[in-house]
């Protein structure tokens, strides 16, 4: 029955993934073996390389190793619903366009201390670390 089902190094090897990512994942209830040999090596299907890739793919989307596993729940399941699917896809679009627009003020920030640095003057009166040890949020609510 066994001969079937592969070794961890090799469904590590084919989802192009090291093994204590596969056992972190295990863990977390990703993924599972399908079976153990006597020795204690873990055997699993060729499914396991597919279901580490859909996992690294979500991953690449922002999506939380809590967040896949539900969805990896609704695909097993036969009546789930793609809406579902879909509204937690848009709640990931709408986390991630948030962070665009903190990345954003961030940036504006860094440009603004950027901008007032005299390269050449002493690192004692260095607008950029003046502004760290005041923080930035404080220095813009002084301005307005």
């Amino acid at each position: 029955m066994s001969e079937h089902y592969i070794q961890i190094g090799a469904v590590a090897k084919r989802a192009r993934v090291n093994i204590q990512t596969i056992r972190y994942y295990e863990r977390r209830g990703l993924v599972s073996p399908e079976d153990h040999r006597e020795s204690g090596y873990r055997l699993y299907s060729g499914e396991a390389v597919k279901k580490i890739r859909f996992i690294k793919n979500a991953q690449e989307l922002g999506f939380t190793l809590g967040e896949i596993l539900g969805l990896l729940k609704l695909q097993v399941s036969h009546r789930s619903k793609c809406g579902e699917v879909k509204r937690k896809a848009e709640g990931k679009l709408n986390d991630v366009r948030s962070r665009i627009d903190s990345l954003k003020a961030i940036e504006k920030a860094l440009i603004e201390l950027v901008d007032t640095c005299r390269s050449r003057a002493a690192t004692d009166s260095c607008p950029i670390l003046k502004s760290l040890e005041i923080g930035i949020t404080a220095k813009r609510r002084r301005r307005a």
